[in-house]
Parts: structure tokens; sequence; C-alpha cells
């Protein structure tokens, strides 16, 4: 029996590591190749805007691994969103976002009569404007209210990218805390999943993290088709 294999492309390594424990847990016989460009992530801090020589960029890594074999393919970074729309039309595989699988979880706990209350903690700041841009495009699909509350949370990422990881839960903690009332709270970044149950134990409010999400979405996908 052949084995389904999956790639999981990355702008930052700070993502890797959540993805394959979500792995572990939820579908560990399953195939990976990950792939990593952390230029991405600087070009685009540096460009301010995703550009059109960015969104090629994603169109050839998503050929590259389907060249090489893979069925599906999960990207790992959350400010690429129509990029990978586009590198997911260049192929035709199963082609999800990070945080498409989070955002449904999310929409589901909406209730009539009243717009549901998102808050969204980043620790890479230009992630904030295209997942609310994302994340509001498939409210309105859903035909769901909702009301999207951004929160920054600075120097967190650093402290990860430095080993300190307790650093970077604490302040992701703490962000959480000081958001207005919220129906839902979504971490944005894969490399924020550690964070989470830190973050849960500072709010009664419902706090959600991708990567388990994802991988589940894409095993589902998969093994439907």
């Amino acid at each position: 029996m052949t084995c389904t294999r999956i790639a999981l492309i990355h702008a930052t390594p700070l993502a890797i590591d959540p993805i394959k424990d979500a792995i572990v847990r939820h579908w560990p016989e399953v195939q990976c190749q990950h792939l990593l460009d952390d230029s991405l992530s600087q070009d685009r801090v540096r460009e301010g805007r995703l550009t059109p020589a960015m969104v090629q960029r994603f169109d050839t890594l998503a050929r590259y691994c389907q060249a090489a074999g893979a069925q599906g393919i999960l990207f790992t970074c959350s400010a690429f969103g129509p990029a990978i729309e586009s590198a997911g039309a260049a192929t035709g595989l199963p082609t999800l976002k990070p945080n498409e699988a989070m955002f449904e979880e999310a929409l589901a706990m909406a209730q009539t009569g009243r717009p549901l209350r998102v808050g969204l903690v980043a620790t890479f700041e230009a992630s904030i404007a295209s997942m609310s841009d994302e994340f509001m495009d498939l409210a309105r699909s859903r035909h769901v209210q909702a009301e999207v509350t951004g929160c920054f949370v600075p120097e967190a990422m650093g402290d990860l990218a430095q080993g300190h990881a307790q650093a970077h839960h604490d302040k992701v903690a703490r962000a959480v805390a000081q958001l207005p009332t919220c129906d839902v709270i979504l971490l944005a970044q894969f490399s924020m999943a550690a964070a989470q149950p830190l973050a849960q134990l500072s709010t009664s409010t419902p706090v959600l993290s991708s990567p388990d999400c994802a991988i589940l979405a894409l095993r589902n996908q998969l093994n439907h088709d």
C-alpha cells in the first residue's frame, strides 16, 4: 500500500516543530516533505505587501513539491493567503492555508442575533491584516456576521527564535488576557501553538491554535478524495 505523501512549506523555521508535533498526534503514518524558505517572511516585512514576485515563488515551491510526489500541500505561513491560493491553482493539488481549518472551527461558534467576536493574536505583525481579511471573507461566504480585534505581541517571536520559549508564552498569555470580551481567540501563527495552554489559563474564552486543526483537515480531505 502506497503511503500518502504531503508537503509542508514554511516561511520560518519556528513553524516546523508545531506541525511535526501535530502530525505525530493525528497522522503519524503520513510521509512528510518539509520545505523552508525563511527569506519569504523577511521579504514580506521589507516590501510591506505581497508582491507578484512573491506569488510566483509560491507557485514555484508548490510545483516543486508536486514534482517530488506530494499529494497535498499545507503552507504554514500565515501572511500569504492570496499566494497560497495561487499555488493551489498552479498544481491542482489539495492545498491548505495554515488557518483555514481553525477559522472554520471558530465560525462554528457563531450564535444567532449578534456578531461573532473574534480576537486575533499575532507575533508577526503582517499576519493581522491578511488574516483578518481572510477570516471576514470566509465569514461572509458562510453568512456569519463577525468582528475581528487584532492584537500584535511585540518581541515574542524574537524570544522564541532565541530559545526563550517561556518568555514567548508569557507575552502571548498576557496579550490574550488584555483583549476585550470575545467569543473565541485565535493564535495567528503555527509558531504560537505551544503558548496555547498558558494562554487558555489566562481567559475563560476558547483559545484556538492552528496546527492540529490544519493537519486534521488535510488528512480528512486526502482520505476522502
